[in-house]
């Protein structure tokens, strides 16, 4: 089955020391790994925006939320024309809780979780297609993240230092 995003399949060991950077990220777990190219919402005013007002993106695209320390996290999607799938992170990257399929333009708050560093929102329906399947729980384990807003120290998937 080919993947529909810059797959490597189901290397779960890849070494990414020439692929981290700001604007890229990794995902990986038992069933597979996975790029992604980002854009970077780190600033309250970026994270408000979000991707609301967009007619679609790009299938292997998506938008990473950071947080300077992990918080509780909710989204919506008032002005947001495309339906999303919202991964959850803690400070180690390791993935706390997924939300599949948002609807566009519904204000109904999705709560992530008490202890957010970083939400990467994708195309809705891709987690699906790449095996990621939220539990009763709504945590899809094991998916780990890895991007440079990660402490390496921290990190369960951690960048290569150079």
């Amino acid at each position: 089955m080919s993947s529909p995003v810059d797959s490597v399949g189901g290397d779960s060991t890849l070494s990414i020391s020439t692929e981290c950077g700001e604007n890229i990220v990794w995902l990986r777990g038992e069933w597979g790994t996975v790029r992604f190219r980002v854009e970077i919402a780190d600033e309250p005013e970026e994270q408000q925006q979000g991707l609301m007002h967009r007619e679609s993106m790009p299938t292997s695209a998506g938008m990473l939320f950071v947080y300077p320390d992990a918080r509780p996290a909710s989204f919506w999607m008032a002005n947001t024309l495309i339906p999303l799938d919202m991964l959850f992170f803690d400070v180690s990257g390791q993935l706390i809780n997924l939300h599949e399929n948002a609807v566009p333009l519904d204000r109904s708050p999705i709560f992530g979780g008490n202890e957010v560093k970083a939400v990467l929102e994708i195309n809705g329906g891709l987690s699906r297609n790449l095996g990621l399947f939220p539990t009763r729980e709504g945590a899809a384990l094991p998916t780990e993240i890895a991007h440079p807003s990660f402490e390496n120290d921290l990190a369960v998937f951690p960048c290569a230092v150079r």
